[in-house]
């Protein structure tokens, strides 16, 4: 399974996640009640190697968590359900990553450190909100050489 696999699968789990119709990769409808995860690439944060050769590196996969969900005009219930969805999915997000339950991309002992910041509205239209987290996950992975 792929890493984008493992973490679309895991933000699938969400408890509150049946919110959302579908949620594909790198694509939203302008229709309430779907989602979509769009992966930002790998990022090396830092990299060690020891007297043999073998190699350990720390990466970073960012992901966008793109919502839409019904937002009527000046529905202030209706916004502070959605603003609540997405501060429960950031707080979900942070519990799952400190009891070691979220996916594992690393291949060391080590725990992934799996964050979900930055929740905001990021765009309105006629009767629909999208809302925007930023997702990373930081895991190590060690090289040996033969």
């Amino acid at each position: 399974m792929t890493a984008l696999e493992k973490v679309r699968a895991w933000v699938s789990s969400y408890p509150y996640f049946d919110i959302l119709g579908s949620f594909r990769v790198d694509y939203t409808d302008q229709v309430p009640a779907n989602g979509g995860i769009f992966p930002n690439g790998l990022v090396e944060v830092e990299r060690w190697e020891d007297l043999l050769g073998n190699v350990m590196v720390t990466n970073q996969y960012n992901f966008g968590i793109y919502c839409v969900l019904e937002k009527a005009p000046g529905d202030d219930t209706g916004a502070a359900i959605n603003a609540d969805w997405v501060m429960g999915f950031q707080e979900w997000v942070q519990e799952q990553g400190i009891l070691g339950c979220a996916p594992k991309l690393g291949n060391t002992e080590e725990k992934d450190v799996v964050q979900a910041q930055n929740g905001v509205l990021y765009d309105t239209e006629e009767g629909v909100a999208t809302y925007m987290v930023q997702l990373s996950v930081r895991f190590k992975k060690r090289y040996e050489v033969s």
